[in-house]
This record gives C-alpha cells, sequence and structure tokens, in this order.
C-alpha cells in the first residue's frame, strides 16, 4: 500500500507471559482514520495500545508507529486509559486536569511528557488557549470551572479526552471510553470523537464492546478474536463469512431495521451484540 501510514504492522505476532495472544497481523492505519478495535475479552484488544504505546513488543514481526519503531513517552500520541484512579471528593477543577496535562510544562496526572522547553513553546497563555480548544473540541467550555467529583460518567469522559487533546497529537488511543455510559450517552460522545477525528485530522482507535455507537462513523475495524487479528471497513470485517474464518466455528451477522448488527456464534456460541 503506498502512502503515509499513522500504524503499519507487518505480519506482527504477540505473546504474553509465553501465551499467544494473536499472530500474523499485518495492515495499515491512515492519518485521520477512526478505527474501531473489537472482539471478545482476553482477546488482545489492550495489548495492541500497549505495544502502539512502546509498553510491550511483537515477539515477531515489523510494527511502526508513524515511521518508526513505538517508544514510550512519544508526545505525538494521546491516550485515554480504560481505568482512571479519581478520588469522587476531589476538588480538582476540570480546566487545571486539562491543563496538568499540556505538553513542555510539568509532570501531570496524564500520561505523557516532554521535556521542558522554556522557549516561545512555554508560556502560560498558550497553555491556557489549548485547554480552553481541547474543551471546546469535546463540547465542555461550560465544565472548566467544575470539579472533577462533581461531573456525570458521560462528563468525565469528555474532560479525559479533552487532557488527551491538549498536546495536539496526532494519534488518541481510546481504551473503552463508552463502557458504564448508556446507549444516548454513547452515541453522543461518538459524536464528539468523530468531530475531533474530523477538525483536527487525528487518527483515532477506540476499543469497544458495542461498535454499534459508532457504526456509520468507521473508516475500518479491528477485530481480534481465535488469536486472528482481521481489518478492513465494517462491510468487509462485519460479514458472516469473514467472522466463521476468524473465529473458526460458523457466526451469523444480523442487522436489524435501525442498521445495527448482532453477532450470533463465536467462541462460546452465544449471542454478541455489537461484539
Amino acid at each position: 500500500m503506498g502512502g503515509p501510514t499513522s500504524i503499519s504492522a507487518e505480519r506482527v505476532e504477540v505473546r504474553y507471559r509465553n501465551k499467544l495472544v494473536w499472530k500474523d497481523a499485518t495492515f495499515d492505519i491512515r492519518p485521520g482514520e477512526f478505527v474501531a478495535v473489537i472482539g471478545p475479552n482476553g482477546a488482545g484488544k489492550t495489548t495492541l495500545f500497549r505495544m502502539l504505546l512502546g509498553l510491550h513488543w511483537p515477539s515477531s514481526g515489523a510494527l511502526t508507529v508513524f515511521g518508526a519503531r513505538p517508544r514510550r513517552g512519544n508526545y505525538r500520541i494521546g491516550y485515554v486509559p480504560q481505568r482512571h484512579t479519581l478520588d469522587k471528593e476531589t476538588h480538582l477543577e476540570c480546566d487545571k486536569l486539562v491543563r496538568l496535562a499540556y505538553p513542555g510544562t510539568r509532570w501531570g496526572p496524564g500520561k505523557r511528557w516532554r521535556p521542558l522547553q522554556w522557549g516561545p513553546r512555554f508560556n502560560l497563555a498558550a497553555e491556557r488557549d489549548a485547554a480552553a480548544q481541547a474543551l471546546e473540541d469535546v463540547g465542555a467550555p461550560d465544565l472548566g470551572t467544575k470539579a472533577l467529583g462533581a461531573l456525570s460518567g458521560g462528563e468525565l469522559q469528555r474532560i479525559f479526552l479533552a487532557e488527551a487533546l491538549v498536546g495536539n497529537p496526532d494519534m488518541l488511543l481510546l481504551d473503552e471510553p463508552l463502557s458504564n455510559l448508556d446507549l444516548r450517552r454513547s452515541r453522543e460522545l461518538v459524536e464528539t470523537i468523530h468531530g475531533v477525528v474530523r477538525s483536527r485530522g487525528v487518527t483515532t482507535l477506540l476499543v469497544a464492546h458495542d461498535i454499534n455507537p459508532m457504526i456509520k462513523c468507521l473508516n475500518k475495524v479491528i477485530y481480534i478474536a481465535n488469536g486472528k487479528v482481521a481489518v478492513g471497513t465494517p462491510d468487509d470485517v462485519l460479514t458472516s463469512a469473514r467472522l466463521s474464518e476468524l473465529y473458526g466455528v460458523p457466526v451469523e451477522v444480523l442487522h436489524d431495521s435501525r442498521g445495527n448488527i448482532v453477532i450470533v456464534g463465536g467462541e462460546d456460541d452465544r449471542g454478541e451484540e455489537g461484539a
């Protein structure tokens, strides 16, 4: 495949504690693509993120991020983990949390750090403006002065997304941001994320169990199951034939009148809505 890639994998095999997670994964993710990472629990979805963040290495094959080997602390990647350690009684204001993640200023609760740069890049006005823009982009400009402990689950996810965006990354890795949200709030958050993908042109990978809230927004799906990885457009991957091949057992993909999908079959032969 020609042209630039944000992520390139060639025959990647992954092991964890000497156990095979998945193998023979070959795919490219291009700049500005919105990609869902789905599959059953324990299939290796979070392991993919760990590799992209330079925290785990393939046992064989080649994996590159922005044309280079993944490395820890890559400021070009914004990351929202599955779990945050947050005291519900905290009085820290949302704006302060987002500003703490601004690159080149200080250590903070965020996951990224860049060596201090005391030149033109480092000034309080730039930090303040970047935080305000990030909050605006996630539809939360009115939450800046509110305490984190007073927010709902959906509001917190917007703030965590703003925290990941404040450094103006080229890639977002979002690990199950839709968990614990109802269907309406899941769709609202997906629309927000999709808006960020379009306006900022940021490559975005989102781990989820239910693909239905975002299926209309996606460029690609990475489906991990049974030690294998299938990558392509939703229409290419989410078919009975493709998933039957992936699982090695008969799988049926059903569509309802609203365009939602239900996957029947798989590893334990139980129905799994939205994967």
